[in-house]
């Protein structure tokens, strides 16, 4: 396929429009599986439709919000559909959400609907909500009136609502429709032909790991002829079974996984949480042929006990390159290109075709500007665009970019040429190639030199028993700022700073070295509500000489 073309889907880009139009090219063949839950595209269409239909008669109306707390598997894509194609606007909200931050997050994007489960994984979140807003204990159904959260009107359980204010679920929301003769098919679909491209489709909040969280508005048009153009990247067929671990709640489980698997009529299969024990035993139960992920998912299979025995052979492609079979793994890894995106552009502004190997000069890369999409790289002081080879600030506008940000005056969002100042540093090669330098506010300045953090994280991962890592600059009385690292160690490794410093000497150069460290489990590392290591409060713990605690 000729990756240089903008391609654009043959209907219209709408929710509504879409999810009728993958029922019908590819109807029962299976959509989503978590666990014992199982969808097909037919029941995905049928499903969400009589979930909307709950909806309207519950009150949401075009541009009402509607909040989604769920993980990754048909509830939440149902939950989705139902409140999109009736032009809703959708707020995925992530389940690491603590009840503090939740609240705080209701209350920033307006929610006046939340369609949650109940519980999950220990995590009580109606009990976590009353906690915090202590006015539901006198609150009941259809009589909402929160200071703390005055946009918010009804909550609607999946599993057990033991709140006397929280409504059931799927179950009632169905009941409560048919119980209601005017929301019925036709009704319904007077609604969706009133959604129109340019709606609201989603609000969805970036990470937050060098600031608040910020609300990306979306469109119905940019999400659907985005991930469109992401699937004509991927490797990806209508057989194809695919494991991802990407929370749907982001946008990289969002627009760079389900949607493109959806555009192509494949299927994946979900996690309520990423597990790695639990990840191989679903590749070889389901026969997964793809898989897709973070670096980090793909090492903690590969290191799990579980690994030698998994059976593994139905595997053809993804980007989990540590556990694909020899037969299909890429001989250099290093020269596959990824990706470079953000909430703000739904997904990647940048990639290549999967499965192809670059030239030398070209490791590293995040691949090329994707069709329909414009950069410009920036002095960061000065303003002036950087040639190729100069870095500068990544910019990027196009068809792709956010209308704007949630209550954000659109003049501070993007420049006078509407491109948004993503504040990633990278560098153009002549070819068209991009390469990420790190963002622009990380940039480490030790001793009167700069450091990107990725150069050293590279390194540092290179090094035996080195599982993740993650550099920042710290404070120091002496020489101002001074490299520090968080180690993630493997399973039964045991690390020293010395170690590290005396392998890292023959890796980078001496300024580069860490002087600062601290050795940390997973679990332990500070995140944001997005789940990315949060690196400001990792710099605090780090002057603070303590070890990192979430």
């Amino acid at each position: 396929m000729d990756n240089t073309k903008f391609l654009l889907p043959d209907h219209e880009a709408t929710i509504p429009v879409w999810i009728h139009r993958l029922a019908a090219l590819h109807g029962d063949r299976p959509l989503i599986t978590l666990g014992k839950q199982r969808i097909s595209y037919n029941d995905a269409e049928r499903q969400s439709a009589r979930l909307a239909r709950g909806l309207l008669a519950a009150g949401v109306r075009k541009s009402t919000h509607v909040g989604v707390l769920m993980p990754n598997g048909p509830d939440w894509v149902l939950a989705w559909l139902a409140a999109t194609r009736i032009g809703a606007v959708a707020v995925p909200l992530s389940t690491y959400l603590r009840p503090r931050e939740l609240v705080v997050m209701l209350a920033r994007s307006d929610v006046e609907v939340l369609l949650t489960w109940a519980t999950l994984g220990g995590q009580d979140y109606l009990d976590g909500l009353e906690q915090c807003v202590r006015q539901l204990i006198e609150t009941v159904p259809g009589s909402m009136e929160l200071s703390a959260l005055p946009r918010l009107k009804a909550v609607y359980a999946w599993g057990d609502a033991t709140k006397d204010w929280a409504n059931g679920g799927y179950a009632e929301l169905v009941a409560l429709a048919d119980a209601q003769p005017h929301c019925d098919a036709a009704y319904l679909e007077s609604i969706e032909q009133a959604v129109e491209a340019e709606d609201p489709m989603l609000i969805m909040f970036s990470s937050g790991s060098t600031g608040e969280p910020k609300g990306a508005v979306h469109s119905h048009r940019g999400i659907i002829q985005h991930t469109f153009n992401v699937a004509s990247f991927r490797d990806l067929a209508v057989d194809d079974r695919v494991y991802s671990p990407m929370p749907f709640c982001w946008v990289g489980g969002f627009a760079a996984n389900l949607l493109p698997i959806m555009h192509s009529g494949a299927s994946i299969v979900c996690q309520e949480a990423f597990d790695p024990g639990e990840a191989l035993d679903l590749i070889e139960r389901e026969r997964i042929s793809i898989a897709f992920g973070l670096p980090p998912h793909g090492k903690a299979m590969a290191s799990h006990p579980a690994f030698a025995g998994c059976d593994r052979s139905s595997l053809r492609g993804g980007n989990l390159f540590d556990i694909l079979p020899d037969a299909v793994k890429p001989a250099d890894p290093g020269l596959r290109a990824q990706s470079l995106g953000m909430t703000e552009t739904a997904g990647p502004h940048t990639l290549d075709l999967d499965g192809h190997e670059l030239a030398e000069a070209q490791r590293g890369t995040v691949g090329k500007a994707m069709p329909g999409v414009e950069h410009k790289l920036i002095d960061p002081d000065t303003g002036a665009i950087c040639p190729p080879g100069t870095e500068g600030e990544i910019c990027v506008r196009g068809y792709n970019l956010m209308q704007g940000l949630y209550q954000v005056d659109p003049a501070d969002t993007f420049d006078a040429d509407g491109y948004y100042h993503t504040g990633d540093l990278g560098v153009f090669d002549t070819d068209g190639y991009l390469f990420f330098r790190g963002r622009l506010g990380e940039i480490i300045r030790s001793g009167g030199t700069n450091v990107v953090p990725r150069d050293v994280e590279a390194a540092l991962v290179e090094c035996a028993g080195v599982s993740e890592a993650f550099v920042v600059g710290v404070p120091d009385a002496e020489l101002g700022t001074v490299v520090g690292a968080a180690i993630v160690p493997e399973p039964g490794a045991s690390l020293t700073a010395d170690e590290l410093r005396k392998e890292l000497k023959n890796l980078l150069s001496a300024y580069k070295l860490p002087r600062r460290f601290a050795f940390v489990a997973k679990q332990d590392l500070p995140l944001t509500r997005t789940g990315k290591v949060h690196k400001q409060r990792l710099r605090e713990r780090l002057q603070a000489g303590h070890t990192p605690k979430s």
